[in-house]
């Protein structure tokens, strides 16, 4: 991440981004998103479906074909449908532990889908392609399960944490858990490089700190204080514009990656728990 962000320098400032040029400022918008979203694509990665696990294919609301996975507990009735965004590399193959922490380690249902550009999805990804991918993903989540889009849970992780809040904002929801998530991406960038003028000059925002204001439901916030990828200070800048109710957990000597810790599960675990109802 932070030699993507010198990267973003040298790219913008070799292209003239500030001249006001538009075909200069499109050319650099395209380098920054090859920078901002960093895809594996089918086949890359184990698409062995495990057990359980389900095909979910459904369409963006510009006709771009998505693919996800979705898993809901076998014999159980779930607690929560859960909608997971993940972060701007990889692909679902990717997150094959997030589908059995929530099925089989917290009772819930969930989707883990790839944005366009990832895995089997098609496209190319921009800013406002994942946002409305996500909204094709909670459209066919909510389908598939029978519940209200308002009635599920959004978390998310580093990136996918903007997506979500995007989400939460606009249209609520059960419940909102962010995993490493920042205030928006220039800041991220701004924190490797504080002294070139990326709030200017960045096309992509994902501007969770102005829009999380917007959201009112329950809020689990998760950052470990030595995440080297999102500073734990923009978790916190993230956290303090949130409304209440809210609650933040600090991961001691945690990374941006890390697997989830027992403090970690258990606050997960206590936050579904503590949701409201499900309207019927």
């Amino acid at each position: 991440m932070r030699r993507a962000s010198v990267l973003v320098v040298t790219a913008l400032t070799g292209l003239g981004f500030t001249t006001g040029c538009a075909s200069v400022a499109h050319e650099a918008a395209v380098i920054e998103n090859g920078i901002v979203f960093q895809p594996l694509r089918y086949p890359e990665g184990n698409w062995t479906l495990s057990r359980g696990v389900e095909d979910a294919w459904f369409s963006s609301s510009d006709g771009v074909r998505l693919h996800g996975w979705f898993v809901e507990p076998e014999g159980k009735q779930p607690r929560a449908v859960v909608l997971f965004t993940h972060g701007n590399s990889g692909n679902v193959t990717y997150r094959r532990d997030i589908l059995k922490l929530y099925r089989d380690g917290l009772n819930a249902t969930v989707l883990v889908f790839d944005y366009r550009g990832y895995g089997r999805s098609g496209g190319t990804p921009t800013e406002a392609g994942v946002l409305e991918d996500a909204r094709a993903a909670r459209r066919w989540l909510a389908a598939r399960t029978g519940v209200r889009e308002s009635d599920i849970v959004l978390a998310g992780h580093s990136l996918g944490g903007g997506v979500a809040v995007d989400l939460a904002a606009s249209d609520g929801a059960r419940g909102l858990i962010l995993e490493g998530t920042f205030t928006n991406l220039p800041d991220v960038a701004a924190s490797y490089v504080p002294l070139f003028p990326f709030r200017a000059v960045m096309q992509a925002k994902l501007d969770s700190v102005a829009k999380i204001r917007s959201y009112r439901g329950p809020l689990l916030q998760i950052h470990g204080d030595a995440d080297l990828v999102v500073p734990y200070a923009l978790g916190l800048e993230l956290f303090h514009a949130a409304n209440e109710p809210k609650q933040f957990l600090t991961i001691p000597g945690g990374e941006h990656n890390d697997q989830a810790t027992p403090e970690y599960v258990k606050a997960l675990d206590h936050f579904l728990g503590s949701l409201p109802a499900r309207t019927e």
